[in-house]
């Protein structure tokens, strides 16, 4: 599942960070908090290295 948005991209890094246990999860915001403890590590890693090119900083809700 490609990112969406470019904050979506790097939210999706910096979870796979705390997934790695690179950063510790008490230094992630929440977004990225939830997306360590739902997502997947294969998953995580497909959204994080979305190219940001083209993407918009952030997608409106619905």
């Amino acid at each position: 599942m490609p990112a969406k948005s470019k904050a979506q991209q790097k939210a999706a890094g910096a979870a796979l960070s705390v997934k790695r246990g690179e950063t510790p999860k008490s230094q992630a915001r929440e977004p990225s908090k939830h997306m360590a403890e739902s997502m997947s590590e294969a998953e995580l890693e497909k959204m994080a290295s979305t190219k940001r090119k083209g993407k918009p900083e952030h997608v409106q809700r619905p």
